[in-house]
């Protein structure tokens, strides 16, 4: 396991709590006011709140401003958001989702720079040096992960491989010549990586790789276990968002793996009820809300990420942890009134040794009612199991599904290759249904 020089860590990321809460409630009254001042969006919805500014004297204060949602960023598309002029803003993101207009974006100099600090940190505590060579390999552009992933490592002093993310073929060969020490992707990419190596013959385990950064979407510890196991790395989450400033808002130390820490200084999480919008009690699963305290061009205030976790205390770090991520509440999927993650499919199907982590969720309608059928692949090791075998195994599963969620499944086994592999973020739900 990797260790850590605590004496290289930042004064804050040690701080006491009365030291962190002293600075946040500083910087979250300069950023309520900073936003009620220059974004018409929030001078409109405060004051129909009737909340001012002023009003927040704690941080507990801040449940009674209005949340954020995706829908009012694109609203207000492109830029109307910005609390900045355009001519202080060096550079634009956008996040298009699956429907409606893209969310965007826009960063000062100021706001870059704070990135790759958090960025930098993170990479930090996953156990990465000024001496390490870094292989990115999430997609570049307007995607946040390459780029905020690319000035993070560089930030720290490594050497940065801009890999981005598809040409598969090509990552297990740069891997092979450059021998680096990190990787950062999305944790099915790298199983997808981990396919081709075996495909050309090699063992990833046996390369240079000693850590994997893996964020852009929900994994379990199961497929932690996974990754560990097969690729011979340690694996650690890193977590963002664009809307709040991209990859680097949280991220696991590599001494401890129990969950990422958020960088409070720069980032305030709450938990609310995704039903009422209120702030539940301390510990409590539901909803991650986000305001950021430092943010210059867009400065988001009680932003609703939709990611369903609960907030733990610090333990590497004096900041506080949130849960593994279970699911999100707009990916949620209704199968007969019973609420289902794709989390809860993974974990029954990585439970089983005959089950490869590749997967996907079909839902269809037949005879008016919802069904959901369930694809798998088997292992490699598995390939050539008989077809009584395979119905034991689908049968298996689909008792586990039913057993634990509730809800009846159809499993068909497909040989290696049979899923769609991912190229960057892996896509878990085909949903077909008739409405």
């Amino acid at each position: 396991m990797n260790r850590i020089d605590h004496a290289q860590l930042e004064p804050i990321e040690k701080a006491s709590l009365d030291e962190l809460q002293a600075l946040q409630l500083a910087r979250m009254k300069r950023s309520l006011q900073h936003a009620y001042d220059n974004v018409p969006h929030y001078k409109l919805t405060f004051d129909d709140a009737g909340i001012h500014p002023d009003d927040l004297n704690s941080l507990a204060d801040l449940g009674r401003f209005p949340l954020t949602t995706k829908l009012d960023l694109r609203d207000n598309y492109p830029f109307n958001m910005f609390a900045v002029p355009m001519s202080e803003v060096v550079r634009v993101h956008a996040s298009s989702g699956t429907t409606g207009q893209p969310t965007v974006v826009g960063y000062t100099q100021n706001d870059i720079d704070m990135w790759a600090d958090v960025c930098a940190r993170s990479i930090r505590a996953a156990g990465g040096t000024r001496n390490d060579k870094v292989h990115i390999a999430y997609g570049y552009g307007l995607f946040t992960g390459g780029l905020g992933a690319h000035y993070g490592a560089e930030r720290l002093g490594a050497t940065v491989i801009p890999m981005s993310g598809g040409q598969t073929e090509k990552q297990v060969q740069l891997i092979r010549d450059f021998e680096p020490d990190i990787i950062m992707c999305t944790p099915s990419y790298l199983l997808n990586l981990a396919d081709e190596f075996d495909r050309q013959g090699m063992d990833l385990a046996q390369s240079s790789l000693r850590v994997g950064i893996f964020g852009a979407e929900p994994w379990t510890d199961a497929m932690r276990t996974e990754i560990e196991t097969r690729c011979g790395m340690d694996a650690v989450d890193i977590y963002g968002l664009s809307e709040v400033i991209g990859p680097g808002v949280a991220s696991e130390c590599v001494e401890t793996k129990d969950g990422p820490h958020i960088w409070e200084d720069h980032f305030y999480p709450e938990i609310i009820d995704p039903s009422s919008g209120e702030v539940v009690e301390n510990g409590a699963y539901g909803e991650l809300v986000f305001t950021s305290l430092t943010k210059e061009a867009l400065p988001i205030i009680r932003y609703r990420t939709r990611d369903l976790t609960r907030l733990l205390p610090g333990s590497a770090r004096s900041m506080r942890r949130m849960d593994k991520i279970t699911g999100r509440s707009d990916d949620m999927m209704i199968i007969r009134g019973v609420n289902v993650f794709p989390t809860q499919i993974e974990e029954q199907i990585l439970k089983l040794e005959q089950c490869s982590p590749h997967y996907q969720i079909e839902l269809f309608t037949e005879k008016r009612m919802d069904r959901m059928r369930v694809l798998v692949e088997l292992a490699a090791e598995f390939n050539q199991l008989a077809e009584d075998q395979r119905s034991q195994v689908a049968a298996k599963l689909a008792h586990n599904i039913k057993s634990i969620i509730g809800v009846s499944s159809i499993i068909e086994l497909r040989d290696v290759g049979g899923v769609a592999r991912s190229q960057g973020k892996a896509v878990r739900i085909v949903d077909n249904r008739i409405r």
